[in-house]
């Protein structure tokens, strides 16, 4: 399954990155921390600080460097008008494949307990 959802992650941290920037401004490690509190704990750091590189060079973050008080200045990233707009980019292409690869799946309404959550299936409706 591990490398089922590295695959995964690879074609949705950009936007889950800038889903973090959405909330506040922050520099690479600080977003990291982040991702491992949501529960992305096999996130490299390395990764992160190049995804980093990209969305700079790609224009969606603004950069600012800020003192240290241990080391080199930090970089900290800021959505900009482009980021917010890749952002809503992203969303909408979540909702739309989230939506789809959950009609795909069979129901859950076949296990004792658990409840149907397929939004696409009416009262009454079997699988």
């Amino acid at each position: 399954m591990a490398t089922q959802m590295t695959e995964m992650l690879k074609g949705t941290l950009e936007g889950i990155v800038l889903a973090i920037l959405a909330e506040r401004s922050a520099y690479g490690y600080e977003i990291t921390a982040s991702l491992r509190e949501r529960g992305f704990v096999d996130i490299a750091e390395g990764t992160i600080y190049a995804l980093l590189v990209r969305i700079e060079q790609k224009g969606f973050v603004s950069v600012e460097r800020v003192p240290s008080e241990k080391g080199p200045p930090r970089k900290v990233y800021s959505l900009d008008g482009s980021g917010r707009e890749r952002l809503a980019d992203f969303w909408e292409s979540w909702d739309f494949l989230a939506a789809h690869i959950d009609a795909l799946r069979p129901a859950r309404a076949s296990t004792p307990g658990a409840l149907d959550t397929n939004p696409h299936r009416t009262n009454g409706e079997n699988a």
